[in-house]
């Protein structure tokens, strides 16, 4: 009778625990149901992704191992395409503009975007002022490079201006010493518009009493930014961050319009990788380089994905609730 009790009891717990693991009466095919919705609403994207992005990687991949100029035949060369990339300063310095854009500009515009948010935040037409913001991000590059073509001229108006306030000497904006400046001057310029209405809609989502119980604390302006707005925003920040450093490397209309002139290419101290590439492929005066130039595009992807996934670890922040 007792061994006949313990198994009962056993065999008592093993149905307990089976009923307790066991889900309830129609969750399995509501869970069925879900992961079919799933692959029916991901299965065309996953397609268009493999046809639109992974296929063509791949295919440039393969490219680059080639010596090709488009119509003859390949010939095979292995990684000395790359090892050519290397030992080219004119790639080396091209690699270092692009770095450079993509830092130093980055961190100039999230600086005035974010400086922008906090006056913009304490404006009474605030919506006003970030339409004027956006505004420079939907002028095309071709305007900018006509508009500087104008203004900073040795004789436009910003010479002549400098000239009328004492200065003999003005500066030659347009110098092939001084492109580098411009144009990451209206790269920062046109872009910090373009952060700032997105950082301003994050902003808004922010519920008021959180600043009203920051300031009966006694926070000020920088102490509510600090430890309210930035925290509370840090997904769109990161997110941000992301979308600067995917744009950034793949600068290519205002180098042209601002260095070029009359057909010929832009002096190469303004290059960035992707003017590197554009111009390996499409030369003026030489045999197009296709396998050298996808080696250098694959570089520059290379490096967006590793920017991209350290500013993901840095920036990732356990989320917060309201």
């Amino acid at each position: 009778m007792s061994t006949a009790t313990i198994q009962d009891s056993s065999r008592t717990r093993r149905a307990r625990g089976g009923s307790a693991s066991r889900p309830p009466v129609g969750a399995a095919p509501l869970e069925r149901s879900r992961r079919r919705m799933f692959w029916a609403f991901t299965t065309p994207a996953v397609l268009i992704y493999v046809v639109l992005f992974l296929v063509p990687v791949g295919y440039a991949a393969w490219t680059s191992l080639y010596k090709w100029d488009g119509i003859g035949p390949k010939k095979w060369r292995g990684l000395k395409n790359y090892q050519t990339l290397w030992q080219d300063p004119i790639f080396r310095h091209s690699l270092t503009n692009t770095l450079k854009i993509l830092l130093v500009g980055g961190l100039l515009t999230f600086a005035f975007a974010f400086a922008l948010m906090l006056i913009l935040r304490e404006m009474n037409r605030k919506l006003f002022a970030r339409s004027v913001l956006f505004f420079p991000c939907l002028v095309n590059a071709m305007v900018f490079g006509i508009a500087a073509g104008v203004l900073f001229s040795p004789t436009g108006p910003v010479n002549k201006t400098l000239e009328a306030l004492g200065w003999s000497h003005p500066p030659q904006w347009l110098a092939t010493e001084h492109l580098q400046t411009m144009i990451l001057g209206t790269l920062v310029w046109t872009a910090t518009g373009y952060y700032t209405a997105i950082l301003m809609a994050a902003v808004d989502q922010i519920p008021e009493y959180l600043y009203e119980a920051a300031e009966l604390d006694g926070a000020n302006a920088f102490q509510r930014f600090r430890h309210v707005t930035l925290p509370m925003c840090w997904d769109v920040i990161s997110v941000c961050a992301v979308l600067w450093t995917v744009s950034s490397v793949k600068i290519f209309e205002l180098i042209l319009m601002y260095g070029g002139s009359s057909g010929s290419q832009p002096p190469s101290d303004s290059w960035n990788t992707a003017m590197y590439v554009y111009i390996e492929a499409f030369p003026t005066a030489s045999t197009p380089q296709l396998g050298l130039a996808t080696a250098a595009a694959l570089v520059s992807l290379f490096l967006v994905v590793v920017f991209t996934v350290v500013l993901r670890r840095l920036l990732r922040r356990d989320p917060v609730e309201y």
